[in-house]
């Protein structure tokens, strides 16, 4: 299983590999995706939403940057820089990100909800005012 993981030259696939496909169309998502997200980011009128998605669209980029280059260096047979230990590296890092901004999420979201108007107090009349 170690050497399956470490192995420094793995086999070579090709671009049309349905798998290299899939990782390339993922990896694009994922850049095309972090325009997106700032295009949500900046609709958002919740400032508490806008400031904990702040790292969303970076890191949504450069895990796309990131895995397209290990996807060329697996495809031309890059020495090393094509080991599949790399991918769950990344596919780790990119499991612990998510989580991290879920947890987040959950414990610092609020919404501020409108107050209704105060009723006026009858006894308020009576009441000792404030000296000026």
């Amino acid at each position: 299983m170690l050497s399956y993981l470490f192995w420094p030259n793995p086999p070579v696939p090709s671009y049309d590999s349905p798998k290299v496909v899939i990782v390339l169309l993922v990896c694009v998502l994922l850049m095309f995706g972090s325009f997106a997200i700032k295009r949500w980011r900046n609709s958002q009128s919740n400032a508490v939403t806008r400031k904990l998605s702040r790292s969303w669209q970076s890191a949504s980029f450069w895990f796309g940057i990131v895995g397209l280059f290990m996807a060329v260096c697996r495809v031309e047979g890059i020495s090393y820089l094509s080991m599949r230990f790399w991918w769950v590296v990344w596919g780790a890092i990119v499991v612990i990100y998510i989580g991290f901004q879920i947890k987040m999420f959950r414990s610092r979201h609020y919404e501020i909800v409108p107050q209704e108007a105060k009723e006026q107090d009858p006894r308020e009349k009576y009441l000792p005012k404030k000296k000026k």
